[in-house]
């Protein structure tokens, strides 16, 4: 019999510092303008933390190539088992992180930015290009009803269908950008309401499967390593995502641009064999043993942001895992000031 400790047990709460630490750090930067410079403080503090943990982590998902990146890059190994004599003593862990998802957001102290990352066994996360995704989001409710080729009006009477509503009465998360303008009239025509965001499609696809956040499905072009780690969220909370990588000849010329020369040689060196293939939950984050861990950053529709007060500040955080299907909201309270600090407390 094996005595070996669940992964949740080992690493759940180290996490959770991680993304407390990186929410924070670019916390410290909201509403400055300064997009790159909040998005640098946190994937360093991000890294900081994360090399403290006992484990052997690899970035699969990150913030690019080697090149591009000199922290968090795909393929970067992280952790005690990172470091000279660590190797083999500590689990492997593959690792998808977003250390700020909403960099625009934070600049201009916008609601839902979080720092975030999701963690599996090794092989249990997607290895996924910084390439675009069309995507459809829903929470359990709604499990097993939507098809990503399916009609927009279609997947809407579905939803509401299997949430007991009229399809006048789903919200719907999509990007606001011209590339959804087709997708946002349809979604009007079928008489349902649009909530459009600027930034943050991983935050809007946790809170369609969250009930109580007044969204009921993301729809729509996003990220493809947020896909991912959306897929990982999605296992710990028993929702759907279906997703398809969108190839630059499907896109308009300034998102083509976007998109490395060379991304069919890319995502063919990282298993992706057939990139017009649907992806379902389960093919995006393979792993039986996840962890999804994320805090905010700014006030969002499930966080609150960072708040500071005179002797230290306040986080509230999301963790949750496939081998005990537990959520938990974590609101922490960080005291300095060593025996002259005192803990400000304030509801939620």
């Amino acid at each position: 019999m094996s005595t070996q400790r669940p992964l949740e047990h080992d690493l759940l709460f180290d996490f959770l510092r991680v993304v407390e630490a990186a929410a924070v750090e670019a916390a410290r930067t909201m509403g400055r303008g300064e997009r790159d410079y909040s998005d640098e403080v946190a994937v360093e503090k991000m890294r900081e933390v994360m090399d403290t943990i006992p484990m052997d982590g690899t970035i699969v998902i990150g913030e690019g190539e080697r090149d591009e990146a000199p922290m968090l890059y795909i393929g970067e190994r992280v952790g005690l088992g990172a470091k000279p004599g660590g190797e083999g003593q500590y689990p492997a862990v593959d690792i998808a992180v977003d250390p700020l998802e909403g960099t625009n957001l934070c600049a201009t102290g916008s609601a839902n930015a979080i720092a975030v990352l999701a963690a599996a066994e090794k092989g249990g996360l997607l290895h996924a290009p910084d390439i675009y995704m069309n995507k459809i989001v829903v929470g359990p409710s709604v499990k097993g009803a939507v098809d990503i080729d399916a009609p927009v009006k279609d997947n809407l009477h579905a939803i509401a269908t299997r949430l007991k509503r009229k399809v006048e009465d789903l919200t719907i998360v999509v990007l606001d950008r011209p590339r959804h303008n087709k997708l946002i009239q349809e979604i009007r025509d079928a008489g349902a309401r649009i909530r459009l965001i600027t930034d943050g499609d991983l935050s809007a696809g946790i809170s369609a499967a969250v009930a109580g956040s007044g969204v009921h499905a993301l729809m729509g072009i996003g990220g493809g390593p947020e896909g991912v780690i959306t897929a990982a969220a999605m296992k710990c909370l028993n929702g759907e995502i279906q997703a398809r990588f969108m190839m630059p000849e499907q896109l308009e010329a300034e998102e083509r641009a976007k998109i490395a020369p060379d991304i069919a040689e890319r995502m063919l060196k990282m298993g992706i064999k057939d990139p017009s293939r649907v992806y379902d939950t389960n093919e995006l984050a393979p792993g039986k043993k996840i962890i999804f861990a994320a805090a905010g950053v700014t006030d969002g529709t499930i966080l609150r942001g960072v708040r500071f007060f005179g002797t230290g500040k306040r986080t509230q955080s999301l963790v949750m895992t496939t081998e005990t299907m537990h959520v938990r909201f974590v609101d922490t309270v960080h005291v300095e000031g060593g025996p002259d600090a005192f803990v400000r407390f304030d509801k939620i």
